[in-house]
């Protein structure tokens, strides 16, 4: 089992990020947390999750053991596989994820594209209870990062709008940002410059 890589991050694609660990590239496909934490970085790390089945092996990675945990639960879930789970915690954040459960937000759940009422009702019948204090107040990656505001969010929506893919976009308002733009407009501006 890998359940944790450090080394060279070789290549980002909206599919999977190439970590070279030792000589060996390894493909892993990852939560929005780990990506974030991922892109601009020439080192990185991830915990992960080897995922088997009939018709391949998968590599998932996150940003920290909470989130993994939270994958862990989730794909426990029947009905919920591998990549809806991914699709859950790159669309939200965990302790969002643990507060919908928490409080039965069905609505809340089912907002993530792919993910129909009754399977967020499942989600929230199995693992309501089952979410810790720490899952609720967030995971140490999202406490020690900057939370995106609406305006970022805007941002990003925009520009997905316009054919990009999620994490192309957050890269661009991110360096945009970066760069001093403030407004939604001068971020997507300076975001589509730099793309």
């Amino acid at each position: 089992m890998i359940g944790y890589l450090k080394g060279n991050v070789k290549q980002l694609t909206p599919e999977y990020v190439l970590l070279e660990v030792g000589g060996v590239g390894y493909e892993v496909i990852c939560s929005g947390a780990a990506f974030s934490r991922l892109s601009g970085s020439s080192v990185g790390e991830v915990y992960t999750y080897l995922h088997c089945k009939e018709d391949g092996i998968s590599l998932f990675g996150f940003a920290d053991l909470q989130e993994k945990s939270l994958f862990l639960k989730l794909i426990g879930v029947s009905g919920v596989g591998a990549k809806m789970a991914m699709a859950v915690l790159s669309s939200m954040r965990a302790s969002e994820i643990s507060e919908a459960i928490a409080t039965a937000d069905a609505k809340r759940l089912s907002a993530v594209r792919g993910l129909g009422k009754k399977t967020a009702e499942r989600i929230i019948l199995e693992l309501h209870g089952k979410i810790s204090a720490d899952e609720l107040l967030g995971t140490s990656a999202e406490r020690a990062a900057p939370q995106p505001s609406r305006e970022d969010d805007d941002a990003v929506a925009a520009l997905m709008g316009l054919g990009f893919t999620k994490a192309e976009s957050a890269n661009a308002v991110r360096r945009a940002k970066e760069a001093g733009a403030r407004t939604v407009e001068e971020v997507i501006a300076a975001a589509l410059r730099g793309m």
